[in-house]
């Protein structure tokens, strides 16, 4: 198992975390699989009232996909394979409320974890970066969730910028991103007390609450997350060349500005 999942019953609040340590919490497609039916799991849960969700250790919350997962595409322009398309809690169907606790590094395909969480607690000594354009790829669902969350300026650069730049875990507080800091060894109670006081409420009309506040935005966050598979199809380098970008940057990259 990638994922581990721990339930208590006396606050009603279960916390999912992430458990790939070693690979930086990034997502290979086990734990994809693993995420949605966990979300699909919850909305059966009468006891589960409210989540928290993290990653292991400190240095990642999550890196996005494994770069060791191939997923084979179509040919077709119009049509992308995307194995992170339902990883989030809203692509499941689970209207519960889910709070991020943000440790480390969160980037890429974190994004589809971030954007689809009511909010977020970060540790202050985590980073938030959108490194697709460095390596020859389109940041399209990355970009439409956090334009929802950030305000354009902040997206465009941070999807833009690549590795060349990462959003402190102060900034992104100051622009809105995140809720909550917390020093690194007080991030899971922070998050925790949260998620305590969510559950402790009736759970249909936080639910009910939950639901109204993402229809205020779903009808655009729909259409421009349907432009993504052509956007993807037409701008991605061919992986080979991804890979050699990969490759050629780990070896040579100067040290990222954190601003």
């Amino acid at each position: 198992m990638t994922l581990r999942v721990e339930r208590d019953k006396a606050s009603g609040v279960a916390v999912v975390t992430l458990d790939r340590e070693r690979r930086h919490n990034a997502i290979d497609l086990a734990t994809a699989a693993e995420l949605t039916a966990v979300w699909r799991e919850f909305r059966h849960e009468d006891d589960v009232r409210a989540v928290v969700l993290t990653g292991a250790g400190r240095a990642a919350f999550c890196t996005g996909i494994d770069r060791g997962v191939e997923v084979p595409q179509p040919s077709s322009p119009y049509s992308v394979d995307d194995p992170l398309v339902a990883i989030g809690p809203k692509a499941s169907d689970l209207w519960k409320p889910v709070v991020a606790a943000v440790n480390g590094m969160a980037c890429g395909g974190a994004f589809y974890l971030l954007g689809e969480s009511e909010f977020i607690v970060s540790s202050s000594a985590a980073t938030y970066f959108d490194p697709h354009t460095t390596y020859g790829m389109v940041s399209a669902y990355e970009a439409v969730y956090m334009a929802q969350r950030m305000p354009f300026g902040e997206a465009a650069r941070m999807s833009l910028m690549g590795t060349a730049e990462r959003l402190s875990a102060r900034r992104a507080y100051e622009i809105g991103l995140v809720s909550e800091l917390a020093e690194p060894g007080e991030l899971l109670p922070a998050a925790l007390r949260a998620a305590r006081t969510l559950a402790g409420y009736p759970t249909e009309a936080v639910q009910g609450t939950v639901r109204a506040l993402w229809s205020a935005k779903q009808a655009a966050l729909a259409q421009a997350l349907a432009q993504a598979p052509a956007l993807i199809s037409l701008g991605n380098l061919p992986p080979e060349r991804q890979a050699d970008l990969f490759t050629g940057r780990r070896a040579a990259a100067p040290e990222p500005r954190v601003r």
